[in-house]
């Protein structure tokens, strides 16, 4: 089984196109034979998110950590006890495109990093912040970026180094910098490129609302 963790907290306003664009990646997987689980993990969320994901027909873990680190964590191991396989990660305010999963296993590799891309820029972002970002971001075959919404892990590669570590920050970066001190195989590719958002208030301290950030302050 492959299996989707979601950690999602208060993200009501775009959980449900994200999940849209999830299942639509399951049915192009489920189409060649894959069985497919999604796990929205549902962190210290007041608002509507609970809702949206029950509708979609996915499962939802609750917690309280208030740490994306230990939400990735928690559903990985929900899901490890199902009996998955591979382990794909997205986040709650991205959409993934409908080959992604299948592109992740075509390469039989331990972890697959890919890129993201910004489809909807927020109107106060200037024309001089979208250049300076499209400069220092190289969505290349080979690229070295890490984004934890768009990651996909064997299970086994998963489990020896111990998974997700509780980090509020960071979490994605610390778990393929152990895969690499194991020897995993990693593939670095840009062929199945997540749009996520360019929102200024990050769920996450540090995390890819709070580099555009600093991108815009030191410019």
């Amino acid at each position: 089984m492959i299996a989707v963790v979601i950690p999602a907290h208060n993200e009501a306003r775009r959980l449900g196109q994200c999940l849209k664009a999830v299942k639509a990646a399951a049915q192009v997987a489920q189409a060649t034979g894959l069985a497919v689980e999604v796990v929205v993990v549902l962190d210290r969320c007041h608002d509507a998110s609970a809702a949206i994901a029950r509708r979609h027909g996915v499962h939802t873990l609750e917690l309280e950590a208030g740490n994306v680190g230990i939400a990735r964590r928690a559903g990985s191991a929900w899901m490890l006890e199902r009996g998955a396989c591979w382990l794909a990660f997205t986040d709650a305010d991205s959409q993934v495109p409908a080959h992604w999963l299948v592109s992740q296993l075509q390469w039989q590799a331990d972890a697959v990093c890919g890129t993201v891309h910004i489809e909807r820029w927020q109107p106060w972002q200037n024309a001089a912040l979208r250049k300076l970002y499209r400069s220092r971001y190289h969505a290349d075959e080979g690229h070295r970026h890490i984004h934890g919404a768009n990651l996909g892990v064997c299970a086994q590669a998963y489990a020896k180094v111990g998974g997700f570590q509780p980090l509020p920050a960071h979490e994605d970066v610390q778990l393929v910098l152990a895969l690499e001190a194991s020897g995993a195989q990693i593939v670095w590719t840009a062929r199945h490129s997540v749009a996520t958002s360019s929102r200024a208030d990050s769920r996450a301290t540090e995390g890819f609302g709070d580099y555009l950030r600093d991108l815009l302050t030191s410019h």
